[in-house]
């Protein structure tokens, strides 16, 4: 006859192991131990003896410019979602994400400094904070020609980074770089190098840029970022790198104290107010592109004149050869547009040209490149 545990019994068994196996027994069911026993005076495990931090205070070694840095500015740096319409497989309107990048709060109140590249031809920002918090962003303003843009987003009391002087960074010193390469998975990466070289001057299209160049890693979805020096203030927004095989270690920030002027104009008008000449230029690059072949040593061509702009009010005439503008030499489209820029709407500057062999000099009072101007 089979023998009947009461309802309780199972309880009792379990007590029982559990006691055998705190007084250090060996339980061998069918060959498999439960329990390893205890033995007085065994030496206890090597890790336990390992010796082991416990104060949360950072020694001076680590509590170093780069953390102080990051820490500083980290909070500031956001994501950037770019979205834009498209159609799916069955032709229906979605909207989907075209590109990411960085930004950097500049206000506590929701301005945010990016590139242009960054918000180019999007229908919707989204804007994420370090803190993880998602808002919609709008785009107050843009300027392509520097590559930067401003965004707005409805929030108050953000932390904000301060823009630096520029013009006192040293070749050498330190240059940290903050944003969300390849996307919000690796939101506020920190890559660390050094200022490599100042007043980079760089050529896109029509325009050449003076820039800082970098050896702190920057990669896609760092652009609109910031670039900090040691100080924790920010001297530049992260915009590009060479992306040539063989080629590491050259990325390119714009300086703050290029950026600001733009970022106010940005801010308190909408866009950025610059002069212009009302002349249309042909250089020695561009010249096969419109059949012309320039024989000429020096100056750029003029191929048109805008009707009653700055120039045809100072009768410049198509034909004409410009060869200074405001004692800069002027030789490219980009040293046009260069001179021109540095100087300030209703300014009067001479222009040097060459006209039927002779050399002239015409007085030009600038006038507000408006948006449909060139």
């Amino acid at each position: 006859m089979r023998s009947k545990l009461k309802p309780w019994a199972p309880f009792i068994v379990v007590a029982v192991i559990s006691a055998v196996i705190t007084s250090g027994l060996i339980l061998n069911f069918g060959g498999r131990f439960l329990a390893q026993p205890l033995q007085k005076n065994q030496p206890a495990s090597p890790f336990s003896t390992l010796p082991q931090a416990t104060s949360n205070q950072l020694s001076d070694s680590r509590n170093t410019s780069v953390v102080r840095a990051a820490q500083t500015v980290g909070p500031a740096v956001v994501g950037i979602i770019n979205k834009a319409y498209a159609h799916d497989l069955y032709n229906r309107k979605i909207l989907a994400e075209q590109g990411s990048g960085s930004g950097v709060v500049i206000d506590a109140n929701g301005y945010i400094v990016t590139n242009y590249h960054v918000v180019a031809n999007a229908q919707e920002i989204s804007v994420s904070l370090a803190d993880g918090r998602t808002f919609s962003g709008k785009v107050i303003g843009v300027d392509q020609p520097t590559d930067l843009a401003v965004v707005k987003i409805d929030a108050t009391g953000l932390p904000a980074a301060v823009l630096g002087d520029s013009d006192t960074l040293l070749v050498g010193e330190p240059a940290i770089a903050i944003g969300n390469p390849l996307g919000l998975e690796f939101r506020g990466s920190v890559t660390v190098g050094v200022i490599s070289a100042l007043n980079r001057s760089i050529e896109i299209g029509e325009r050449r840029f003076k820039l800082i160049q970098t050896d702190a890693a920057i990669n896609p979805g760092n652009s609109g970022g910031a670039l900090v020096n040691a100080d924790g203030v920010v001297v530049g927004i992260n915009s590009a790198k060479i992306s040539i095989e063989g080629v590491e270690g050259i990325g390119f920030a714009i300086p703050t104290n290029t950026a600001r002027p733009i970022i106010q104009s940005i801010i308190e008008k909408g866009r950025v107010i610059r002069p212009y000449l009302g002349v249309n230029i042909i250089d020695h690059n561009s010249a096969p592109r419109y059949g012309y072949m320039l024989n000429i040593d020096k100056g750029v061509y003029v191929a048109g004149i805008a009707a009653n702009g700055p120039a045809d009010k100072a009768n410049l005439r198509k034909g004409d050869i410009i060869i200074q503008v405001a004692g800069k030499e002027t030789n490219s489209l980009a040293d046009l547009r260069a001179a021109v820029d540095a100087q300030n709407v209703g300014d009067k500057v001479e222009v040097a040209i060459i006209r039927d062999s002779k050399n002239i000099t015409v007085t030009v009072i600038l006038e507000e490149l408006q948006p449909n101007e060139n």
